[in-house]
């Protein structure tokens, strides 16, 4: 394949000029650009869509060294903007972007992250997504280390930062369109002076999809000077792009300078540079003997989960499939297009960001068409396809593709449309209740349609699959469908969000892991299935609280610093599992050390590694009282389902029978001779729950939390964060 060929994606820029010409500004404010002086500009940017009003705040160092960035400012930003009873459709929500101070350095793997902020409309607390793609980065570069956008316009409306210009606008732009692949090439043909400086175009969109869901994604895109085509990431969890659309946002574009190597002016650029050169040789000598990352990015370990019978398969019921072979990396080496660089920001060695040339649609408003897919990464191919019961490829990518280009989350989707389909196997869903769709496992047909009818607004598919899983279950048992109690069991959500990807009965830790997150269910905080469930690491209750500790502090780390997780762990020194403990080991201790240079030698300010996770201390605590104040962030909000912790079908304990009634004698001490299966599974929930629940105790306990999960006085003093608005959320729950 000819990965130069300008794809058909040009028929979408017919017409151009008329489009451009066709906009109205309907507000502007003139400002100076502005390059960061060690990773910070010390400004943001506000835009009020309601007044048409944009202006700037400063950011001060108290700032800076309570919050950090990311993460950190998108989580203070919204705070100061909302209320207690803000709803996520209020116009006083906020959608914040902020890269952090080591985002956009061009000589380390992974720096071109951004986090999204917003108040989430499926859980109706703050949700966080770490993004990659060049919007951050040249959001920076264009003078600002956060962007807020508030209010909401009364019709669609397009936010345009002209970062060499010094210009913002409001505009209306009402010929383009919504749906995100098409988007991208049309705003980044339109604000970019010519072929070469559509790199320096960034738009952020989310599609048709996202306007009657709850579960919109935002995308972020960047120009393939490869390809000749923009591509798109995505800022998935949570509904952020649901917010972006309520907001009457068409898109938001941001026109940054061109990026040269020094553009965050570090500190010690020659401590950051030492540092990458370390890594890349890592990923040169490695890559291949691990992860390899290169060729088929994180979908390598669709068959290690498979193997160590951890990939969710139909609803979670199931942990491996003998036709998981047709997703896993066998196949992805051959779709993804091989020999080019795929990195998502400059300097990225890793390069992961895959993509499937080429691919002819079958459904949807793009039938015919050759698109190129962005992935899929190892969430959808698990999500949308094994936890489906879905095994061709041909769906995985096509369900990508209109996940990405409608906005739509492809985390929730997998998760929705596997307990939907589990739905239907149990007979609480039928053709007459679907309006038609045969939501079978493996029908990936159906999957399609019910997407469809998300983005159109109707059936199925907006009606109950984008109200999420939360919303779903409780309507089902309303209407007299199904048992409450099994459809509880068998939604496997947390605080309204829909579960990543990984397998948990068996890792009690991971289970932790996933429901004593501040957002729910997402792998971002902490991922312990191997430490925990195969190389038993931390076998006590303390054991596992101090890594639930650990891991999820130093994880937030990267989020407020503009840094993907992936090379940290997923290429590692050669010398790693020789030179350090087994626990020590996971850490990756050198590749910690290399943070800590980054983050010295951009900023200027020393720290060490106990330093990074006070760091993120800080931020996390603050976020779990911020829960507390949405009226969340207590004990029974962080409570797993059962499907999460155990088997809640006679189908699934007898699918591991010799497994479990060993594990009754081992753990229990309980002979299941003469026991029924219904008998057995009884014992083995009365025991998994009771375990679920030791580990919260400790969990809390080393966190710094009360018993029912509050963070005490003491804990917010010793993180520097007992601000009066702060303590003034929390203290009612310690009475």
């Amino acid at each position: 394949m000819d990965v130069n060929k300008v794809f058909e994606y040009t028929r979408y820029l017919d017409g151009i000029e008329k489009m451009k010409a066709a906009h109205v500004v309907l507000a502007e404010y003139a400002y100076t650009p502005s390059l960061p002086e060690k990773g910070y500009t010390n400004r943001t940017l506000h835009v009020d869509l309601s007044t048409m009003k944009i202006s700037e705040k400063k950011v001060d160092e108290a700032m800076k060294k309570t919050f950090t960035g990311g993460r950190g400012f998108g989580l203070k930003y919204l705070w100061d903007a909302i209320k207690p009873t803000t709803k996520w459709n209020d116009p006083e929500n906020d959608i914040i972007i902020s890269p952090g101070p080591i985002c956009g350095i061009t000589q380390y793997p992974g720096a071109g992250k951004s986090l999204v902020v917003t108040l989430s409309p499926i859980t109706n607390i703050p949700i966080d997504s770490n993004v990659g793609a060049y919007l951050g980065p040249l959001l920076k570069f264009s003078g600002f280390d956060a962007l807020e956008i508030q209010g909401k316009a009364t019709e669609d409306v397009i936010v345009v930062l002209e970062g060499v210009k010094g210009r913002v606008t409001i505009e209306r732009a009402p010929l383009e369109s919504v749906n995100s692949h098409v988007a991208a090439e049309q705003f980044t043909h339109e604000y970019a002076a010519d072929e070469a400086d559509r790199r320096n175009v960034s738009v952020a969109s989310a599609g048709q999809a996202a306007e009657h869901s709850l579960i919109g994604c935002l995308n972020f895109c960047y120009y393939d000077v490869r390809r000749k085509v923009t591509r798109l990431k995505q800022a998935g969890r949570g509904g952020i792009g649901t917010v972006f659309r309520d907001k009457h946002l068409k898109a938001l574009v941001v026109h940054g300078p061109q990026v040269k190597g020094d553009m965050n002016r570090p500190a010690d650029l020659g401590r950051v540079q030492r540092a990458g050169v370390k890594l890349h040789r890592e990923m040169h000598d490695f890559d291949d003997k691990m992860c390899t990352m290169r060729k088929v990015g994180t979908t390598n370990i669709v068959s290690v989960m498979n193997a160590y019978d951890l990939l969710p398969v139909m609803n979670f019921q199931y942990g491996s499939h003998p036709d998981a072979k047709h997703i896993d990396k066998t196949t992805w080496i051959r779709k993804f297009t091989q020999g080019i660089p795929d990195g998502c920001w400059y300097g990225c060695s890793m390069a992961c960001a895959h993509g499937v040339d080429e691919f002819a649609l079958r459904t949807g408003p793009y039938q015919g068409h050759k698109v190129i897919v962005d992935g899929p990464e190892y969430e959808t191919a698990a999500g949308c396809g094994s936890n489906c019961g879905i095994f061709d490829p041909h769906w995985v990518i096509e369900c990508n593709f209109y996940c990405d280009t409608y906005g739509i989350d492809t985390i929730s989707f997998g998760t929705i449309t596997g307990f939907v389909m589990e739905c239907w196997q149990r007979g609480i869903l039928d053709k007459e209740r679907t309006g038609g769709l045969e939501l079978t496992w493996g029908n990936g047909e159906a999957q399609l349609e019910m997407m469809h009818q998300m983005a159109r607004g109707e059936g199925f598919g907006a009606q109950y699959a984008g109200q999420g899983v939360h919303r779903m279950k409780t309507m089902f048992a309303d209407n007299g469908w199904g048992d409450r109690q099994l459809l509880d069991d068998i939604a496997l959500e947390g605080k309204g969000l829909e579960q990543s990807e990984y397998m948990s009965k068996e890792s009690l830790a991971q289970q932790g892991g996933y429901y004593l997150t501040n957002k729910g269910p997402q792998h971002d905080e902490a991922w312990l299935i191997f430490m925990d469930m195969v190389n038993n690491q931390i076998p006590t209750f303390e054991d596992k609280a101090e890594a639930l500790y650990y891991f999820p502090m130093f994880r937030t780390w990267f989020g407020l610093n503009g840094l993907c997780k992936l090379p940290w762990n997923d290429i590692e020194p050669g010398d790693n599992r020789t030179a350090n403990t087994p626990q020590e080991a996971a850490k990756v201790p050198e590749h910690v050390q290399n943070y800590v240079d980054l983050f010295s030698g951009v900023t200027g300010r020393e720290i060490t590694k106990e330093e990074i996770i006070a760091m993120s201390e800080r931020v996390y605590q603050f976020q779990r009282v911020f829960d507390l104040r949405m009226g969340k962030g207590t004990r029974q909000y962080d409570k797993a389902p059962y499907r999460a912790v155990g088997p809640v079908t006679r189908e699934e304990y007898e699918s591991r029978q010799e497994r479990y009634d060993k594990q009754l004698t081992d753990w229990m001490k309980v002979d299941p001779a003469g026991k029924s299966t219904e008998e057995k599974m009884a014992l083995h929930r009365a025991y998994r729950e009771d375990r679920y629940q030791k580990l919260v105790d400790a969990v809390y306990k080393r966190r710094g939390w009360t018993e029912n999960g509050i963070p005490t006085l003491e804990t917010l003093r010793r993180n520097g964060i007992d601000f009066p608005e702060v303590v003034a959320a929390v203290k009612p729950h310690l009475k």
